[in-house]
């Protein structure tokens, strides 16, 4: 099989991967490695007095029990939020800038949600560390809380920190707040509808789980665990929490079983293992239960936002607005407030809209720090942008899909400057959406649905036009290094969660370079072998991986030259490169390049061995449109998707295959939470989904198959013409389900209703329809 950039071949870490090869911080074992397990606390909102752990530390096999007074003893610092930075500073309320604070690993005076961790118990097991946690006896005194994201700014609120008022964090507002209201002014229809995006958990299929190691005679720690950002969180570890060198500490990342932007962030367990390894002189495993993750970790969305839409009666969109409402949770997680501000230029989509205006407030509550979730923001525009055009479609009795095709930016009028931050530099709209909506055969919908009610069944049909920013302006480095057999490694300092990153290097390194795709090896984000890096996040790697391993490749072929040269006892300006080979022009005289590799140790004392840091300094816009069909059975309000088409433009594609299973991935998360997922927490700030129990998430056979189209425009924002696709899926599907559940609803003039649409409220839409 040929191995090259743009064809779908299989992914090549899979054999690993999938006959249990693969190297996850949770099978990492040392001699003489203990076990650590958290105090969490029962409470949202606490005044900690006393933490006895006289009967934990009775137990035999009880290390150590650690909390925040130890670690202030041994004077170390703290985690900090680097924070979103926009070309202007946050602002609170009062004008004041907003600085967030840096965050101890361990509770102190008092906690703040249900699951912060108070202590660390560390034992010989960790069913012994997880029993001795249960002894630990902590002399809370319960607060009021707040945990409803409408309530969180109420004048009577209890408030999350003393310094934030009203608990409102930060506001900040995007547009053109004058020519907005000129526009809704003019206009002879606005809609106006409040849109709840509720709050979900990630979810990977590996827990997080970290391993630390300290070795003593070279005073250095190593630590393993899901990160998607190893020298980021080095980089913090060193200089604000241990206030060592870098060179001190080594992030090793392993394989990771899905992040979807929670292993981004830094959780306080990450400083807290190494801490224990160093001050117990033995190795600190932790791993999480499924239960602690969804409840202590870090969570997705919660936003609500109050939107408004002004056109004129020909269905022209004149202007867009919203008031968006974005729960930050108990503190400002790493990268926290990035889903409240980074992609609201979603919000116009790929539409003529002459004037926007959103306003963002961000809310502190009692509840687990949000963070980016697969989407980070996206969704979340595009929610509020496709569900306002349904509505004002609606209202004026037009085709949604028409509604859509007459606001369409055209490929002429490229560049594009939105009212709302970015700027397309291409696209083909109107393309995309006529392959979707012909694929889903849209026309012959209207027989579908008299078919689905002879079976007493309601049938909806949702659209959606999504767009998004990706491969945000920044760096990566890739380092290619062959061996005296021939053998290539490639370093990188991405981190691959599930995308297949393996794949495309060697898709690459075979491709170009014709080495055997055996040969090749892939080590991401390790920092005792790779110089340096960003990681993974925001759609980056497919452009900044690309775009590196092909510049290095390119150094690669050039230090090979002189070897190829002495091979073929050529002159190397006479030498031409091309299909893995070097060949002296207008002759049959060629060596191939593996050949070239291994006699390159004789020249060069490494042999060829090189590195590139690419930089990419403008952002790409994938965008798609997708239509989907559901099925409600009004007597259960259940709700089944029958068809579901996606048409996407991602620029050039590495592999196709690859292209397939990320945006399947993507649709089946946001289709989940449009379905069924939802965290939810009671007023008191109690999580009341704790276990697969109670969260539930989609499975296959809650889908239908997907009809996977794609019409790829290249970008110019980065030498090969990638866009990015892990968030497409998911931007898109959210609003497509959506609409297409109100569609049917709306078929007998039932609903609106808000995500998840679980069976009990579409049956209570249904039944209010019925009594009305």
């Amino acid at each position: 099989m040929k191995f090259s950039p743009g064809i779908s071949v299989p992914r090549s870490e899979d054999t690993r991967l999938l006959t249990g090869k693969g190297l996850y911080a949770d099978d990492k074992t040392f001699p003489n490695q203990c076990h650590a397990a958290m105090v969490r606390s029962p409470h949202a909102h606490a005044s900690i007095g006393t933490i006895d752990a006289t009967a934990a530390l009775a137990m035999p096999g009880v290390l150590a029990v650690l909390t925040a007074a130890d670690w202030e003893a041994d004077q170390l610092g703290a985690l900090f939020n680097p924070g979103f930075y926009l070309r202007e500073p946050l602002r609170m309320p009062d004008g004041r800038e907003y600085v967030n604070p840096e965050r101890k690993p361990l509770a102190a005076d008092k906690v703040i949600f249900v699951g912060e961790a108070v202590a660390m118990v560390v034992a010989e097991t960790a069913a012994l560390a997880a029993d001795a946690a249960e002894l630990v006896e902590v002399d809370w005194e319960p607060l009021p809380a707040v945990a409803d994201t409408a309530a969180a700014a109420d004048p009577s609120a209890p408030l999350v920190r003393e310094d934030v008022p009203n608990n409102v964090l930060f506001i900040h507002e995007f547009g053109d707040a004058a020519a907005t209201e000129s526009a809704f002014l003019r206009a002879s229809r606005v809609i106006r509808q409040r849109l709840v995006c509720n709050r979900v958990h990630a979810n990977p299929m590996e827990p997080r789980s970290i391993i630390a190691l300290y070795e003593q005679e070279r005073d250095h720690l190593t630590i393993w665990g899901g990160t998607q950002s190893a020298f980021f969180l080095r980089g913090m570890l060193a200089e604000r929490v241990f206030r060592i060198g870098e060179d001190k500490i080594d992030i090793i990342p392993g394989d990771l079983g899905g992040s979807f932007g929670l292993k981004d962030t830094v959780p306080v367990e990450m400083a807290l293992m190494p801490w224990a390894a160093r001050r117990l002189g033995r190795p600190v495993k932790w791993t999480a239960t499924r239960s602690e993750m969804i409840v202590s970790d870090n969570h997705g969305r919660d936003m609500i936002a109050n939107a408004e839409l002004a056109y004129d009666d020909d269905g022209t969109i004149l202007a867009v607005r919203s008031e968006n409402l974005n729960n930050i949770g108990a503190f400002v997680e790493c990268w926290g407030i990035a889903p409240a501000i980074s992609n609201v230029g979603g919000t116009v989509g790929v539409y003529r809209i002459a004037a926007a205006h959103v306003r963002v407030t961000g809310v502190l509550t009692h509840t687990s720090p949000t963070c980016p979730y697969r989407g980070a923001g996206r969704p979340e525009a595009a929610y509020i942008i496709e569900r306002m055009i349904d509505l004002a479609a609606d209202d004026l009795g037009l085709d949604p899909v028409e509604m859509r095709r007459r606001n369409l930016i055209p490929p002429e009028a490229m560049p594009y400057k939105t009212p709302l931050t970015f700027t397309y530099d291409c696209g083909e709209f109107e393309e995309v959406l006529d392959k979707a909506v012909a694929a889903a055969d849209y026309a012959g919908f209207s027989e579908r649905r008299k078919e689905s009610l002879e079976r007493g069944l309601l049938r909806g049909i949702g659209v959606s036009m999504s767009i998004e920013s990706s491969a945000t302006p920044g760096t990566e480095t890739v380092e290619l290094q062959f061996d005296r057999d021939g053998n290539a490694l490639v370093l990188s300092g991405s981190t691959n969660h599930g995308q297949g990153h393996e794949t495309v290097f060697v898709q690459y390194v075979s491709g170009l370079l014709g080495i055997e795709p055996s040969k090749v090896a892939v080590i991401e984000g390790d920092t005792r072998v790779v110089r340096t890096g960003v990681g993974t996040g925001g759609s980056r790697s497919a452009a900044y991986n690309a775009t590196a391993i092909t510049k290095v490749i390119e150094q690669c072929v050039a230090a090979g030259v002189a070897t190829a040269a002495r091979l073929l006892q050529a002159n190397p300006a006479d030498l031409v490169f091309g299909e893995g080979q070097y060949q002296v022009a207008q002759t049959e005289r060629r060596v191939s390049f593996a050949e070239v590799a291994r006699a390159s140790f004789a020249d060069i004392d490494t042999g060829i061995r090189e590195a590139a840091t690419v930089s990419i300094g403008a952002i790409a816009f994938p965008n798609a449109c997708q239509v989907s069909e559901v099925e409600i059975d009004p007597e259960t309000g259940s709700v089944e998707v029958v068809a579901h088409t996606i048409c996407d433009d991602v620029g050039y594609e590495l592999n196709p295959l690859l292209v397939k299973g990320q945006l399947m991935g993507g649709i089946m998360q946001g289709a989940g939470q449009a379905l069924m997922e939802d965290m939810v927490i009671d007023l008191e700030g109690q999580p009341l989904t704790g276990s697969f129990m109670d969260y539930a998430m989609p499975r296959a056979t809650d889908f239908s198959r997907f009809r996977l189209l794609s019409h790829p425009v290249p970008t110019l924002s980065n030498p090969v013409g990638v866009k990015g696709v892990g968030e497409s899926g998911t931007s898109g599907a959210l609003p497509a389900v959506m609409n297409a559940i109100n569609n049917a609803l709306g078929s007998v003039r039932a609903g609106p209703i808000d995500m998840p649409a679980l069976p009990a409220r579409v049956w209570r839409a249904l039944q209010t329809a019925r009594a009305a």
